[in-house]
């Protein structure tokens, strides 16, 4: 309890612009939450639609393939089954590899999407946190000001370590943001890879046998 008062206490001794920064931080957390979950997301259904597919391809039974892809809405379907159409069409190896990197590049603003609020948003928490605090000195001189000789200092040192308290918790939110700006992004570009190996390697494999797939639809 006495750690939950400090915080409130700290929390409402900041001033105004601690509540801003209050809300960049729920919005934030509520992105990290829905990315993550997103990400993990297609990331195992990517996993499992490419384990269904490989084996396929690889025997060459292509038809039950497209009809796989067919019926899953996971990424790496729609992007396999755009290689799949474009070999149906007799298209090489190379054609193949295209169409499939066009699907990937479809599919890379949906995966990066509200990722990049949260460095703004970090940004942002810092400037506000800065902001707080000059207010805050600004009104700690303004108040001294008219204060006797030997309160002014007392005064003064109170009112700058309240006026800090927003500094500090901008910081305190910012620095987590940015490391979870840093952590999605690594976790997409594991996503996009996948994506680009699937392609890469099911173009090399469609290549070695490209009559077989003519009339795939």
């Amino acid at each position: 309890m006495e750690a939950l008062y400090n915080a409130l206490s700290f929390f409402q001794t900041g001033g105004m612009f601690m509540y801003p920064i209050a809300l960049i931080l729920a919005i934030g957390v509520a992105i990290i939450v829905e990315r993550y979950a997103y990400l993990t997301v297609v990331g195992i259904n990517n996993r499992r639609i490419w384990k269904r597919i490989l084996p396929l391809v690889q025997d060459g039974k292509y038809e039950v393939a497209g009809e796989l892809v067919g019926q899953s809405n996971a990424a790496m379907s729609k992007i396999l089954g755009y290689g799949l159409q474009r070999a149906g069409a007799g298209g090489n190896g190379e054609d193949v590899q295209l169409a499939m990197e066009e699907g990937v590049l479809e599919f890379i603003p949906r995966l990066e999407k509200r990722t990049h609020y949260l460095a703004t948003f970090a940004n942002i928490a810092t400037l506000l946190g800065l902001l707080g605090t000059i207010m805050g000195l600004i009104e700690a001189f303004s108040a001294v000001a008219g204060a006797g000789p030997a309160e002014k200092a007392n005064l003064l040192s109170a009112s700058i370590s309240v006026a800090m308290n927003t500094t500090a918790f901008g910081l305190m939110v910012a620095i987590p943001l940015l490391l979870a700006h840093a952590f999605m992004q690594t976790k997409t570009s594991r996503v996009v890879d996948s994506l680009e190996m699937a392609t890469v390697k099911l173009a090399n494999l469609m290549s070695f046998d490209p009559k077989s797939v003519r009339g795939l639809t």
